[in-house]
């Protein structure tokens, strides 16, 4: 058995570990990255946000081709060539991963592709990608091993029962699909498959989609959905699946506990996802678990084992790419000896729908549950002129205001470019702006970007384009 040693050894290379192994590289550390991958990229790029995005971007592609109608511009239906479709979603991800690959060697960080177990707090064995297996002794490593999809208890098996990752492989386009689950994963997956012409069911057990999101946003994003999909089940669980020759048999039981059945080609399970903490070897080490099997951290991001720090899906909720890569440069920081804490005010949540839907900070609904003292206020895009020369007023900003301090607690998009537009309601909250720091900035018109101002200048009665007077 070879047996090597490195300072700092990074297991997982998705956006949490590359950008915490490129970060000790760059600080000087000697740094060896593992990942069953070739390149890194992790599950964010290969098997996640980007290809996802990728099919998102042609369904909007579709969408406004086909809305385009409503101001005078018609065009033939789309034809979906399904095989060049995948061959474009690919060559986007591995543009990124090379590109990855090409970085982890100019910052000359030892790359090793395969499977890593702990043999102890110091010592890993690591089975690489050729069969050989390898004895590893480190100083300090960190934990990037990233989570998975959750499936249902006691699934039967069968090709026509589909996760995330099956999804995106992009096989076949449906006739009719079953989405399991109101969340982000499976809305943003249920419109790209849409526009490319299955025909969508969503069931969800809870009363509204997006549960996380505040109901206002939600809900212009659920109006949009039910003109879109063929139905949508809320306060509904599926309790039997079963595999037929035309696809699945699905039986639904509502909340007045009838029950009914339908068949679909495909059923997506996009139930949210579980941390990959399984079958490293922790038990050998002092790593410590939740209840729900997320790593114990600290505000370093270092586990109850002092030579082991974990970063990303596998460390906690919120299960978001930005989030992780920015534990690993904490890590990675605390590691190489500096005065550092993970402590964001504003950690960024975008849901890549038509509309998109994104909130940052302080949410009207955990201000209602934690009994915080807030003012919320309002643009609607209706008012938005650059909102209506892009024919899509149906978008929404808002904040969330300290009524005593003025200062901006939590900011609220749903629109077309939500995603892009949140990050200046991330900075507001972060270097403690208050309501007339975005008041007072002037924003280029016309752009959506100019909602956020109005709406600043709405908490003093004062927006140019809604008449709504402070009260006294």
């Amino acid at each position: 058995m070879l047996s090597s040693q490195t300072y700092l050894v990074v297991i997982g290379a998705g956006p949490g570990g590359y950008a915490a192994a490129f970060l000790a590289a760059d600080l000087g550390l000697e740094v060896t990255l593992i990942d069953k991958e070739t390149n890194p990229g992790g599950i964010c790029l290969y098997r996640g946000c980007i290809p996802s995005k990728a099919l998102l971007h042609v369904a909007k592609i579709i969408s406004d081709s086909k809305s385009a109608q409503n101001f005078g511009v018609e065009f033939s239906p789309a034809k979906i060539d399904a095989a060049k479709l995948r061959l474009w979603k690919e060559s986007v991800v591995n543009k990124l991963t090379g590109g990855l690959g090409q970085l982890t060697k100019q910052r000359k960080i030892r790359y090793i592709q395969g499977e890593a177990v702990f043999l102890n707090s110091n010592t890993l064995s690591i089975k690489k990608s050729d069969g050989a297996t390898e004895e590893f002794t480190f100083q300090k490593a960190i934990l990037a091993t990233g989570s998975r999809p959750a499936m249902i208890p006691n699934l039967p098996s069968s090709p026509h029962i589909w996760d995330s990752t099956s999804a995106l492989r992009l096989e076949e386009i449906p006739q009719t699909m079953l989405i399991v689950g109101g969340g982000y994963i499976g809305l943003e997956l249920g419109l790209a498959y849409h526009e490319l012409g299955s025909k969508i069911s969503v069931v969800e057990m809870l009363p509204g989609l997006l549960p996380g999101a505040d109901r206002d946003l939600a809900d212009v994003l659920a109006r949009r959905a039910k003109t879109l999909f063929d139905q949508i089940l809320l306060e509904t669980k599926v309790v039997k699946l079963t595999p037929n020759s035309n696809g699945i048999s699905v039986t639904f039981q509502g909340k007045d506990g009838k029950e009914t059945s339908a068949t679909f080609h495909k059923v997506l399970i996009a139930i949210g996802r579980k941390p990959n903490s399984e079958n490293l070897g922790l038990e050998k080490t002092k790593v410590q678990l939740t209840g729900r099997g997320f790593i114990k951290i600290n505000a370093q991001r270092q586990t109850t084992d002092p030579n082991i720090y974990a970063i990303g899906d596998v460390a906690g909720d919120p299960m978001l790419a930005h989030k992780a890569s920015h534990e690993g440069r904490t890590a990675v920081e605390a590691i190489a000896g500096h005065k550092v804490a993970f402590e964001p005010k504003a950690i960024p949540a975008v849901v890549f729908t038509d509309p998109e839907l994104a909130w940052c900070g302080l949410t009207e609904t955990e201000a209602l549950k934690q009994n915080i003292e807030v003012q919320v206020v309002k643009f609607p895009w209706a008012a938005s002129g650059r909102a209506l020369t892009l024919d899509r007023t149906d978008g929404l900003t808002k904040m969330i205001i300290d009524p005593k301090t003025e200062r901006i607690l939590g900011v609220g998009i749903v629109g077309v470019g939500a995603g892009d537009l949140i990050a200046e309601g991330v900075l507001a909250i972060e270097m403690g702006a208050v309501a007339s720091d975005l008041k007072l900035s002037i924003h280029p018109h016309p752009t959506l970007s100019e909602t956020i101002m109005e709406t600043a200048e709405n908490f003093f009665g004062q927006s140019t384009h809604i008449y709504r007077p402070k009260k006294s």
